[in-house]
């Protein structure tokens, strides 16, 4: 797992650690030193830790104009154990909202394991994105993770979705590619 770094293509437009609305702002990291894990796991030192001992971030986007931010992640999301989203939701979803962030993109393809408790995090999110006309999208979240995640019909609140080579498009194309095809299936 040392070996998967966050998502760095983009960092020319937008770095969390330089955004003095991040929650990240004024963040430095260490190329060299691997001091996070998951589990007996390192991960690669650039992922960000935000009160999870398994689940781990990096925002790599966010657009204050068009109200969205690109998160990806890896680890196990674990709400039975360490209430992954209580601490997702309070820590980093709180604070984009409270900059008008209301569409938020997941990028789960490295969340390899996924175990339930309650809902109410995921129904107060959905609640109040849903109030600014947004919504919640996992990408990509592995077969297997998805399978738990859809036997607690968590998928009501945030929507699975596929898209292969999603690192081929600039940030502002994957957002209204992702936009666009849920106004289709609201449309369907």
């Amino acid at each position: 797992m040392h070996t998967i770094e966050p998502y760095f293509n983009w960092r020319h437009i937008y770095i969390a650690e330089e955004d003095r609305r991040s929650p990240f702002y004024g963040k430095t990291y260490s190329e060299f030193e691997f001091s996070q894990t998951v589990y007996n796991y390192y991960i690669h030192p650039q992922w960000d830790y935000f009160g999870s001992k398994t689940l781990y971030l990096k925002i790599i986007y966010v657009d204050y104009e068009l109200n969205f931010a690109i998160i990806e992640m890896i680890g196990e999301w674990n709400d039975a154990i360490e209430n992954d989203i209580m601490e997702f939701k309070r820590e980093i979803v709180d604070k984009l909202q409270a900059q008008k962030i209301f569409k938020f993109i997941l990028i789960t393809e490295n969340v390899l394991n996924f175990h339930s408790s309650d809902k109410e995090y995921y129904i107060e999110w959905y609640d109040e994105v849903s109030e600014e006309n947004g919504w919640i999208v996992s990408l990509n979240m592995p077969e297997a993770t998805q399978y738990d995640f859809k036997k607690k019909k968590l998928n009501y609140y945030i929507e699975l979705m596929e898209l292969e080579n999603w690192r081929v498009y600039k940030p502002y194309h994957l957002f209204k590619k992702i936009d666009d095809e849920l106004l289709k299936r609201i449309g369907e």
